[in-house]
């Protein structure tokens, strides 16, 4: 556990140490682990991104705003944010956990993320906390786009179909494969007016229109 690295990539050090080893200790190392502080941490995030996202975009309706937050601050997102910082390679894990792979699981990695900004909130204050989270989403912030972030691609594509005044696409299952506890569909996207005929693969059906829809929006988007 290299306290000080966590420190130099979150641009924050702490007067308490302690709370940071807390936060970087999983529940499978011992009784003094992080998911107090992640409790916390959560309510942090969200507060501090609902803060940033209020003050870029002022023109912005609760629910686009509602809708931006849920996109920054999932597990995903949070997941790879803890990538970048390093954040696996400093956390304690139990022996299990270790030899699982834990050190690069998502639910552990956001965990950890939302306990460090906790630790950082209970070390020096929100003002401090909000400057951490401003910092390590620094560039998820920068790149949100209000018109796409957090819609799919079938949503994407039927706005995009709409403002062309095009007619919808349409979704038929061209083939379903494997046994009924593991099974892959086919799914094909047809846009008649732009001559566009696609298929996507997925474990479920509405997995496979998502990954048709996605390629059919690449081909539509193209001038």
């Amino acid at each position: 556990m290299n306290l000080d690295g966590v420190q130099r990539g979150i641009g924050y050090r702490f007067r308490d140490s302690t709370l940071l080893r807390r936060a970087l200790t999983h529940r499978s190392f011992g009784a003094a682990h992080n998911e107090r502080l992640e409790y916390l941490g959560d309510s942090v995030v969200n507060c501090a991104v609902a803060l940033a996202l209020y003050q870029k975009f002022p023109a912005l309706p609760e629910g686009e705003l509602s809708r931006l937050r849920a996109s920054l601050v999932s597990q995903p997102a949070l997941a790879v944010l803890a990538e970048g910082l390093e954040l696996g390679s400093h956390l304690a894990l139990g022996e299990g956990e270790v030899k699982s792979g834990g050190a690069r699981r998502p639910s552990i990695l956001s965990d950890a993320l939302e306990a460090v900004l906790g630790a950082v909130m209970l070390d020096g204050g929100f003002d401090a906390a909000f400057a951490v989270v401003q910092g390590v989403f620094r560039a998820p912030l920068a790149a949100i786009d209000p018109d796409t972030t957090g819609k799919d691609a079938k949503t994407l594509l039927q706005e995009l179909l709409q403002r062309k005044r095009l007619a919808l696409p349409n979704y038929a299952v061209s083939a379903i494969r494997g046994e009924a506890h593991e099974q892959e569909f086919e799914v094909e996207c047809v846009i008649e007016p732009l001559n566009i005929r696609c298929t996507g693969k997925g474990s479920s059906r509405r997995r496979a229109e998502h990954e048709a829809a996605r390629i059919a929006l690449q081909r539509a988007s193209v001038p």
